[in-house]
C-alpha cells in the first residue's frame, strides 16, 4: 500500500462567494485570484475517491469560477480547478470499485489544481490505456457536453448552428456533426479559420466581425432551417441569430464568452413563433442521464480519441508551481488547451 504524505501543494482560491462582475473568462494577472499554498490531502468520505493528479485542463469555466462569475460559489483557501486525469489512490465506502484505476475527472465544487483531488466517485471515467493523459485531462467538460450537445440538435433537423467554433468544443462539434451527416454552421471571431472548419466539418462557416453576418446568416437560415443554437458566447450577435432562425427555434447557451449583456430585441418571437431560450449545464446532465445512455456516450467519446478521430488542441503546458505566474500568458497562445502538470 502507497503511503499518502500529509500534505500537498495545491493553486488555491483566494476569494469566497460570488463577485459582482461579467468581464467573462480572462485574466490580466492570475494572483488576483489565485495564489499558491500548502494544505492538507484530503480524505475521500463515502462515494467519493483520492486521485494523484497527472495532468488538469483549463477550460473557460474555471477562469469565470476563479472570478466569482460561475453558478457556483467559491470557496476561499480551497484548490481551484474543475477537470483533469489522475490515478485513484484511495477511495471512500462504495467507490472501492475505481481504486488503482487512471481516470479522468471533474472536481464537482473545484480542485483540479493540486497533487490530490477529492471527488464523487460518479464524476470519474475510468481511461482507456491508449488514450494519452493530455487527452483524459479533457475528456469530459468538452466531449461529453458536444456529444450531448449535438445529440440535442439531431432531434430538431439535420442543421445547427455553433457558436465559438474554433474552441476546442466547437470543432469537436463541427466533426461530430459532419460523422452524423449534419450540417453545422459555425460561428468565428477570425476569417483566417474559416477553410480550417470546413475541413473539419462545418457546412458553413461565417465570420462573426463580417458587416454583412447577419444578412448572410438570415439567408442561411431560410435555406437550412436550423433550430438549435449551440451559442458560448451570448452576446447581441447571438441574439440576432437567434431572432433570424425559423419558427421553433432554440437558443441553448452553455458559456459567456463575452461580456457583452445582449438585449432581447424581438420578445413576441418567443409567443407567436415558439422560440426558447434555455441552458445547459454538463454537471446537471451527469447527474441525471441515466448510467446505460451515459456508458453509451462515454464509450463513443473514448473511441473517437483512442483511434484519432478526436483530439485535445494544446496551446500551452504549465507545470502546476508556474500556474499563478503564467497562466494570464498563457491563456493568450491561441485556441488551444493549457495543460497543467504537478
Amino acid at each position: 500500500m502507497t503511503t499518502l504524505p500529509s500534505t500537498m501543494f495545491a493553486v488555491i482560491q483566494t476569494h469566497d462567494g460570488y463577485s459582482d462582475t461579467a468581464t467573462g473568462p480572462v485574466i490580466d494577472a492570475a494572483a488576483d485570484w489565485l495564489a499558491e499554498a500548502e494544505v492538507p490531502v484530503p480524505q475521500p468520505g463515502p462515494g467519493q475517491v483520492l486521485i494523484r493528479l497527472r495532468t488538469a485542463s483549463v477550460n473557460p469555466s474555471d477562469i469565470h469560477f476563479i472570478k466569482g462569475e460561475y453558478g457556483q460559489p467559491r470557496v476561499q483557501d480551497t484548490p481551484a480547478g474543475f477537470e483533469g486525469c489522475g490515478d485513484v489512490v484511495a477511495t471512500g465506502a462504495g467507490a472501492e470499485a475505481l481504486n488503482g484505476l487512471r481516470v479522468a475527472f471533474v472536481a464537482a465544487n473545484a480542485g483540479a489544481w493540486a497533487e490530490y483531488v477529492v471527488t464523487q466517485a460518479q464524476m470519474c471515467i475510468p481511461l482507456r490505456p491508449e488514450i494519452s493523459d493530455e487527452d483524459g485531462s479533457a475528456q469530459i467538460v468538452n466531449p461529453l457536453t458536444a456529444m450531448a450537445m449535438v445529440d440535442i440538435a439531431r432531434g430538431d433537423g439535420d442543421a445547427f448552428v455553433v457558436s465559438a467554433a474554433t474552441s476546442q468544443l466547437g470543432k469537436l462539434m463541427c466533426s461530430l456533426g459532419r460523422d452524423l451527416g449534419l450540417k453545422p454552421i459555425a460561428l468565428v471571431r477570425r476569417s483566417d479559420a474559416v477553410e480550417a472548419l470546413k475541413e473539419l466539418g462545418a457546412h458553413e462557416v461565417l465570420v462573426a466581425t463580417d458587416p454583412d453576418v447577419t444578412q448572410k446568416f438570415a439567408a442561411l437560415s431560410k435555406e437550412l432551417k436550423p433550430r438549435v443554437f449551440l451559442d458560448a458566447v451570448a452576446d447581441q450577435l447571438s441574439e440576432q441569430i437567434f431572432c433570424a432562425m425559423p419558427n421553433g427555434a432554440r437558443w441553448i447557451c452553455y458559456g459567456k464568452l463575452s461580456a457583452e449583456l445582449p438585449k432581447l430585441t424581438q420578445t413576441g418571437q418567443l409567443i407567436f413563433m415558439g422560440k426558447r431560450i434555455e441552458g445547459f449545464w454538463l454537471t446537471q446532465w451527469m447527474t441525471s442521464t441515466p448510467p446505460a445512455d451515459q456508458m453509451r456516450v462515454v464509450g463513443e467519446v473514448q473511441a473517437r480519441f483512442a483511434d484519432g478521430r478526436w483530439k485535445t488542441d494544446v496551446s500551452e503546458r504549465l507545470a502546476l508551481r508556474d500556474v499563478v505566474s503564467n497562466l494570464a500568458d498563457a491563456l493568450k497562445k491561441g485556441d488551444g488547451k493549457v495543460i497543467i502538470t504537478p
